[in-house]
């Protein structure tokens, strides 16, 4: 396997990584599936490119076309996708999570309604911006690098680094900071984090925000390979959701694994002659059902035997 093609199964993975990675958290933390986390990343994009676009002249006129002003305008991206994820995870919380987090089949409540609202939301997308899709600034610019002898795109590489600096930050957050340790406690044990005075209704909505941020970061990284459209959070929701069933939902380090994983798997079914892009979803789909029919707790559960 070619530097080349380990670059682009990273870069897969890297994107893979922030929406299963939101997904887990969530569902070990929360108690809920957020079907509308591809609505989150579709609506993030759309955020970001109706913010970058009004910036960008302002950009352009105070600082020229400049390294600085190029800066300025990717942190406006990030910026905004981040955002504008963050406040589509708290309208979910309010919409989803409050009127049923007391209520029987909790679980399976909050799946139909998060369903509903990403249906609604790529219909409203439709309605106001119609089908066609919109290109956002390449954030990273278009030249590549040569290292031994293969070409590396700068939005490959951007992406790889962008989402490791999120993932560590956010590993971090649940590390290091009190709201972090209370979602770290819930995720571990909700019913001995009750008794300890954590409140599910009060964690939850740094936990959406946080991984609505996160479908928000990956919208504004895989904007910089394709455009934005009102379906454009579909594939990335049915892969974040089934790369986190492979992690072993609720399970980081699992989803990690599981998203580079199928990262690699994709590269490598995509670069053989007789198969290419044709087959990769079939090939992803047919790895994950035989790894869940032979550890149906999926890696996390392999890893938690490890640990045993």
């Amino acid at each position: 396997m070619d530097l080349g093609l380990v670059i682009y199964a990273l870069n897969l993975a890297s994107i893979y990584a922030l929406m299963a990675i939101g997904i887990s958290i969530l569902w070990s933390s929360v108690g809920m599936i957020n079907m509308a986390h591809g609505a989150t990343f579709a609506v993030s994009g759309y955020g970001a490119w109706i913010i970058t676009g009004f910036m960008k002249p302002v950009i352009i006129a105070s600082f020229g076309k400049t390294a600085l002003a190029t800066f300025i305008m990717a942190s406006t991206l990030v910026g905004s996708a981040l955002i504008t994820g963050a406040i589509c995870g708290a309208l979910i919380y309010v919409l989803a999570f409050l009127p049923i987090h007391d209520k029987p089949n909790y679980p399976i409540r909050g799946l139909i309604i998060t369903l509903a609202i990403n249906i609604a939301s790529v219909q409203s997308l439709l309605y106001i911006f119609g089908p066609r899709s919109r290109g956002l600034p390449k954030i990273f610019g278009f030249g590549r690098w040569e290292i031994w002898g293969t070409k590396i795109r700068f939005d490959q590489a951007g992406t790889i680094i962008g989402a490791i600096i999120i993932l560590s930050l956010t590993l971090g957050w649940l590390k290091y900071s009190r709201r972090g340790l209370e979602v770290r406690a819930m995720m571990q044990n909700a019913e001995g984090a009750a008794y300890s005075g954590i409140s599910r209704k009060v964690t939850a909505l740094p936990v959406l925000m946080l991984t609505g941020a996160l479908a928000g970061m990956s919208a504004a990284l895989l904007s910089q390979t394709i455009f934005v459209s009102p379906t454009s959070g579909s594939v990335p929701l049915i892969m974040g959701l089934t790369i986190a069933l492979l992690g072993g939902l609720g399970s980081v380090p699992g989803a990690v694994i599981g998203a580079i994983l199928i990262g690699f798997l994709e590269a490598f079914i995509g670069s053989i002659p007789f198969l290419g892009q044709r087959y990769v979803m079939f090939s992803t789909f047919a790895f994950i059902i035989a790894v869940l029919i032979i550890r149906p707790r999926g890696i996390g559960g392999l890893l938690d035997d490890t640990r045993e």
